[in-house]
């Protein structure tokens, strides 16, 4: 483990070593919800799980804290699984491999799940600490917000009971979040026949590789490539020319990731196999200029395929399909109105896949204007309508609104300024948090989140920096000690 025993705070880095042994990948957290189990029954607390798989872990308050309000402190059990495509790795079995890289930790090639980690360990250490000073705690854990926030939607009113709650899934120390993004997922199913390649064709696959990726919400305005974007802008380009057919797309993975990488199988007459490859010579060499910033590692290429399939996705599909994508909106939609900074609605191109029987987009939308959320899903709609697919559109979660009288966001920011002697950011999220859909439920409670510096994540760039895991602890553990009473 290099140094990583040296590590402070030695309580939390402790416990993210041990959430990093068990295998939480999202929609598939049994082992970790039954390792929270284990955790909080041992320590001889008041333990529950919910019917959803959420975990709830009370710790009584210290002597003389007793009259204090309730905190929940609440973090995600689950992981976004991303690999680098050449490393073996089960996240199903294997446990994340860390290193420590100057002030960063990172993992061996994979996602490092400090997103949101690092805040069930911060939790287990405040659970298993016998010298911090607070009043009643409420643990809360919750399953599968990665990919739907699944458990803070399955989560009954009552299951939680304390009156402030501190959301640790931000990732910027120096900044508290107050309000955030909802969001809504689109999803296109493009039908499709095979017909016979005809005689003569060249197969090649197209790829692209080694772009930074990241997190669909709160890195879609940092100009970053989109691989599943560049994949259909070359073969539209190609069609244009050639006479294109595509035998097999493989592009992209999570709804909520920016795509890094992803492959096209096509073909194309004998006579052209040439252009081919000068066309994609220079569409690389574009793009790089394009993206010469924010991807230095971008990989465009292409390989010959001697056994390629002989049949091919209907023409006809194929290029309505190909077209319409390229037509779908992606990045950016408008920003906010109120908050130069901040973006207000957005839409993420995740995932291309051919299965069985359809070629099945993914796609995600983001807004904190609910209105704004209906309209992007309808553009998104529109092109893939036009384009020949059955699009639909799901319920979605709702954003956060601001609480401007909140008396924990209060507590926390004199708390920052007391130990840090500055102010820290109060800031909206384009990302979207469970605390909107928390605050549904549970209409009186009051939120804030924060969290430990993290970059690249999402993707097998996750990062976290040190340093600011031991900020964030003390102006937790501070923030603990000045609840008020009831």
């Amino acid at each position: 483990m290099d140094n990583q025993a040296q590590l402070t705070p030695k309580a939390v880095f402790d416990c993210f070593a041990q959430v990093n042994r068990v295998p939480r990948p999202s929609k598939h957290e049994e082992q970790m919800i039954a390792f929270l189990q284990q955790f909080g029954e041992g320590l001889g607390l008041d333990t529950r799980v919910d019917e959803t798989g959420n975990v709830i872990i009370r710790k009584p308050a210290t002597p003389g804290y007793e009259n204090r309000k309730t905190v929940i402190l609440q973090s995600h059990s689950d992981m976004v699984c991303e690999k680098n495509a050449d490393l073996d790795f089960d996240f199903m079995k294997d446990a994340i491999q860390t290193y420590v890289d100057g002030e960063w930790m990172k993992a061996k090639g994979t996602t490092l799940g400090a997103d949101d980690g690092i805040g069930v360990a911060m939790e287990m250490a405040i659970l298993q600490a016998t010298d911090i000073e607070h009043g009643p705690i409420e643990c809360v854990f919750t399953r599968d917000e990665e990919t739907g926030l699944t458990g803070a939607e399955g989560m009954k009113p009552g299951f939680m009971t304390g009156d402030y709650l501190i959301n640790l899934d931000s990732e910027d120390e120096g900044q508290m979040f107050v309000s955030c993004a909802g969001g809504a997922r689109t999803t296109a199913y493009y039908d499709y026949t095979f017909e016979p390649l005809p005689a003569g064709y060249f197969a090649a696959k197209v790829y692209v590789k080694g772009l930074s990726g990241g997190h669909s919400g709160d890195d879609i305005n940092k100009k970053r490539a989109n691989a599943n974007r560049l994949i259909v802008r070359f073969l539209c380009d190609e069609m244009e020319q050639t006479d294109l057919r595509l035998l097999d797309i493989q592009s992209g993975g999570l709804h909520n990731a920016i795509p890094r990488e992803g492959w096209a199988l096509i073909a194309v007459p004998a006579a052209y196999k040439e252009q081919l490859r000068i066309d994609l010579n220079v569409f690389a060499s574009e793009v790089r200029e394009e993206y010469a910033t924010t991807e230095p590692d971008m990989l465009i290429d292409m390989e010959s395929v001697a056994d390629a399939p002989q049949q091919a996705i209907a023409k006809t599909v194929a290029d309505k399909m190909l077209l319409s994508l390229r037509a779908v909106h992606n990045g950016v939609y408008a920003m906010s109105q109120d908050l130069d900074w901040l973006v207000e609605t957005s839409s993420n191109l995740a995932s291309i896949h051919r299965e069985q029987e359809s070629i099945v987009v993914t796609t995600s939308q983001r807004s904190s204007v609910a209105s704004r959320i209906k309209e992007m899903t309808a553009v998104v709609r529109a092109a893939f309508t036009l384009g020949g697919a059955r699009a639909v559109t799901n319920e979605g979660y709702p954003g956060w609104k601001m609480n401007p009288n909140s008396e924990i966001v209060k507590i926390a920011a004199e708390s920052y300024r007391r130990l840090f002697n500055k102010d820290p950011k109060i800031l909206a999220i384009h990302a979207g948090l469970e605390c909107g859909l928390f605050s549904e439920k549970y209409p009186h409670l009051d939120m804030v989140s924060f969290g430990p510096t993290l970059r690249g994540v999402h993707s097998p760039d996750e990062r976290l920096l040190i340093p600011t895991v031991q900020m964030v602890w003390d102006h937790l553990l501070d923030i603990l000690r000045n609840i008020p009473n009831k």
